[in-house]
Order: C-alpha cells, then structure tokens, then sequence
C-alpha cells in the first residue's frame, strides 16, 4: 500500500560516520479528512520533524529547541515561511478541485501533497534535489533534475507536463534551490541540531495511509523505533512516494504561483 500523507516541514541528522543527511519539506491539502487539519505542513531532517504549520493555528512554529538558534541570524525566517504556507493552504484547497475535474471526481477523500528537499552525503559531499506532487496517495507529476523535464507517471498529468517542460525559468529556479540553497541549510541543521540527531530514541515520522475504499479513510500511528537512527555505516534514503510544497511551485496545470 502506498505511503499516502506524510508529516512535513525541513531539517537534516548527523552521525560520526559517513551518512546521507536528508531535508524534507512536506505540505499536504485534503477535503473530508474526520479530525485532521485541512491543510498541514512540516519540516524533517533525517526523519526529525523540526517545525510545523496547519490551518488551525496558521503559524510555523519550531519543533526542536535548537531551531531557534539555526535561524537566530535571519529573524524573518519563521514569518516568511508562514506567509508561505498560508498562501499554500489556499492553493492546495483550490488545487484538490482541480484535480477532482482531472480526474472526474465529486465529493469524498481527497489528498493532495507536495514533496522537495535535498540530501547530502557527508562523506563525498554530494547533493541530491527532489520535488514532486501526488494526489489520492498517487504520483502525479515529478521534477527529473538531471534531466531538467517533469515525468507524467498518469495520463491526466501529461498535459501538465507538457506545460512545465516549457517554463525553463522555473525548472532553474526550482533546480538551484533543491541543488544549492537547500544543501546548504541541511548543512546549517545538521551542525546545530546534532546532540539531538544523535539520540537513538527518537520516534519515527508518522504516516498517513490510505486504506482501501469503503473502510476508514486513515489512520495515524506514531512508532518508536528500537534501533539507533545512527549506524556506522552509509545509509541510502529509499525513492520517496510522498510529496510536498516549497517556495515559488508550479500549479498542477502549469501555472507558477
């Protein structure tokens, strides 16, 4: 079953030998979800959330203490990222009736998510950049950075595609930042929050999956795991199938927002 929604927001992990330090940033917007925000956001870095929004409370807040001293030298970090995040909330919302037309839909569960972030490996000191979308807990349009083209992996998103393939302004925008801008703050994070990463009871990201139809929509369960998050050797981060949202995004019918 796929991973359906996911929790959101930025940060990386250390550790003392070799490792792929990872930043997500995941939003996700959702119609008829019983006791859930309609619209969440949240930051991790390696898997530790370390700041968070919703719909309810309308304000990032930072989920680890250390945050605050990562982003004590840009004051306006924490509204400039609300201001962000309340123009994705109204964007989402209109968004998931978008793609019920794509998809020739009326009522019922909807999710749409957004996924971009970046990963370094602190050995070779090579950076990876990632950005995506997904609706009803599927693939709908992905960015191929090497390549510089999006990839339709549904008929109802090539028309998207076709569209974006030609915003070349976008395709760099989004490219520099997941390849230059966000190493550089996972960098920043890991150094800041390592007493924190380093700790091996932590509790794992919790997800929300979609069940089959007919039964109850989701469910949320939190985990803690029994393994040290650090190990001596290089870990490899697993394809994603969760998406998010971050600064200046394409729509999913290919206008910039």
């Amino acid at each position: 079953m796929q991973l359906f929604l996911a929790l959101f927001f930025l940060l990386g992990i250390p550790s003392g030998a070799p490792e792929i330090h990872s930043l997500k940033l995941f939003s996700t917007g959702s119609s008829q979800v019983p006791n859930f925000p309609e619209f969440v956001a949240v930051g991790l870095v390696d898997e530790l959330q370390i700041a968070h929004y919703d719909s309810n409370t309308r304000r990032v807040v930072p989920t680890q203490d250390w945050m605050k001293k990562a982003t004590e030298e840009d004051p306006g970090f924490w509204e400039r990222y609300t201001q962000i995040f309340m123009r994705g909330q109204e964007f989402m919302k209109a968004n998931i009736e978008t793609m019920k037309r794509l998809f020739n839909q009326t009522g019922g569960v909807h999710i749409n998510q957004r996924m971009s972030g970046c990963e370094w490996d602190d050995e070779t000191d090579e950076v990876k950049g990632y950005w995506q979308y997904g609706y009803d807990g599927e693939d709908f349009i992905i960015l191929d950075m090497k390549t510089e083209t999006f990839i339709a992996p549904v008929p109802q998103a090539v028309p998207t595609k076709h569209k974006l393939d030609t915003n070349k302004a976008l395709i760099a925008q989004q490219k520099y930042y997941h390849t230059k801008d966000c190493p550089q703050w996972l960098k920043k994070f890991v150094k800041f929050g390592w007493s924190s990463l380093m700790r091996k009871d932590l509790p794992s990201v919790s997800l929300l999956q979609r069940l089959p139809p007919l039964r109850s929509p989701a469910t949320l369960q939190v985990s803690t795991p029994t393994e040290p998050r650090c190990s001596g050797r290089k870990t490899r981060r697993s394809s994603m199938r969760t998406w998010s949202e971050e600064r200046s995004s394409p729509t999913m019918t290919g206008a910039s927002r």
